[in-house]
């Protein structure tokens, strides 16, 4: 079954994979023949969002994983919770004994653009943005390289946003730029470390995605239309388009790329 599979017989774990962009990279995983253990700190998180129930093929993620012949684990774990994050890849290791490859998805905004600006934002709306972006990377990837270290061999995908690359022009959602450019600069800082050990780290900075979520938030702010005549691609991204960089950095194929940063992003105008 599934032979000649480029992950055949590897194991994976994304974060944030009970909807949206996760669920996407778990799926396709889990179609390049990697069991996925499949974390998040609300597994069903898709039921909030009609645009995502919809996509949907089984009562979660894992059962996807399931019905694609793989195995599947189901963690439900806070990534901003450091003990939290170290006792569900205690568990991942009881079950399946080694880890391939993570992918440390978790993260998201938070709030209104308008409201979030670099120079009057809610200091505790961003303490809690870069704790779940930066400090749930951070505490994934300190928390997997013990094992990762142990094999010789990893592949650490981290997740950042074209927002950690530039500015909105208004200087809003600060924040979330903030915690995104930290990401890519730690993930260069892994390349470096555990590079020696075998083990890559590369990340993924995703434009505009067209997941149930987002839909919605273009919508609020200037709407889709509008969103895509600043992108030179014509169109939004789909998290399909994510899931097979993640797919490439996962494979033997992205072997000697480390410390890369790919954004996927359709070339913004």
């Amino acid at each position: 079954m599934s032979a000649g599979l480029p992950l055949e017989g590897r194991t994976a774990l994304v974060t944030g994979a009970g909807r949206g962009l996760g669920r996407a990279y778990a799926l396709h995983l889990a179609g390049l023949g990697a069991d996925v253990a499949v974390a998040d700190v609300d597994l069903r998180s898709y039921r909030a969002f009609p645009e995502e129930e919809a996509r949907m093929t089984a009562g979660s993620v894992a059962e996807e994983v399931q019905r694609l012949g793989r195995r599947a684990l189901e963690l439900t774990v806070d990534v901003t919770d450091a003990a939290a994050v170290a006792a569900a890849v205690d568990q991942l290791r009881s079950a399946w004994g080694r880890l391939d490859v993570v992918v440390c998805n978790a993260g998201g905004g938070q709030g209104d653009p308008a409201q979030s600006k670099a120079s009057s934002m809610d200091l505790d709306e961003f303490d809690q943005v870069v704790r779940r972006n930066l400090y749930g990377t951070v505490n994934t990837c300190t928390a997997v390289a013990p094992m990762m270290k142990e094999q010789r061999a990893g592949k650490i995908i981290t997740v950042a946003s074209i927002a950690g690359q530039r500015p909105s022009r208004d200087g809003g959602y600060a924040h979330y730029g903030v915690a995104k450019a930290g990401i890519i600069m730690y993930t260069r800082y892994l390349a470096n470390d555990l590079g020696p050990f075998g083990i890559t780290a590369n990340c993924l900075a995703p434009g505009y995605i067209a997941t149930g979520r987002l839909l919605g938030v273009y919508e609020r702010t200037g709407g889709t239309e509008r969103t895509v005549r600043g992108i030179a691609s014509g169109r939004l991204g789909t998290p399909e388009d994510c899931a097979a960089v993640v797919g490439f950095l996962a494979s033997p194929a992205s072997d000697y790329l480390n410390g890369a940063l790919i954004p996927v992003d359709g070339s913004p105008l």
